[in-house]
């Protein structure tokens, strides 16, 4: 600034935003040392849950060290298959075990006043096998299914820092 460049003095003063900052930086700090750097198979917990048989490996709720991806086991016996379900997140899924497909019924928005959502009527069919990669972008409603003769065990990840901008968006379309 230059001097007599005006300064805006509008609004109201007492603020301690930028102090509650450093304190919530410096416990942050003094709280990293007591989270997990490793999660041992026995802290990992099993649940059924709408989506089907999981297996927590990492999420916000473990108290470990990695704060951007939220990991877990899904297994899908054979013959059988997920829930339908979307989130704002994309996931990435690793099939460790199996064969099977997915379902996927790509979002179809608009932007008016307000959005508006509705999905594909018909799904888009991906099938795969053990060591595969599964791409599932953002908001499509989705499906696993494993062949008959044999269950699926894959590995899915999604990004955790979509929740913490606002976005999570989970929700559940069909359950199992």
């Amino acid at each position: 600034m230059k001097e007599g460049d005006r300064v805006d003095t509008t609004g109201r003063y007492g603020s301690v935003h930028y102090q509650r900052a450093l304190q919530e930086a410096r416990l942050s700090a003094l709280q990293r040392p007591a989270l997990q750097s490793i999660v041992s198979a026995e802290d990992q917990e099993w649940e059924d849950s709408p989506q089907g048989r999981l297996k927590h490996l990492v999420n916000d709720h473990m108290g470990t060290t990695e704060y951007a991806l939220d990991l877990y086991m899904q297994i899908v016996e054979a013959g059988e298959h997920s829930g339908i379900h979307r989130h704002f997140s994309e996931e990435i899924a690793y099939v460790l075990e199996g064969e099977g497909y997915d379902l996927h019924w790509d979002p179809i928005f608009a932007l008016e006043a307000e959005y508006t959502w509705s999905w594909a009527e018909e799904p888009k069919r991906f099938d795969w096998k053990a060591g595969d990669f599964v791409y599932i972008p953002s908001y499509v409603n989705h499906q696993h299914f494993a062949k008959e003769g044999g269950r699926v065990r894959f590995l899915s990840a999604t990004a955790r820092f979509v929740k913490a901008l606002g976005l999570d968006g989970l929700e559940q379309v069909e359950s199992v």
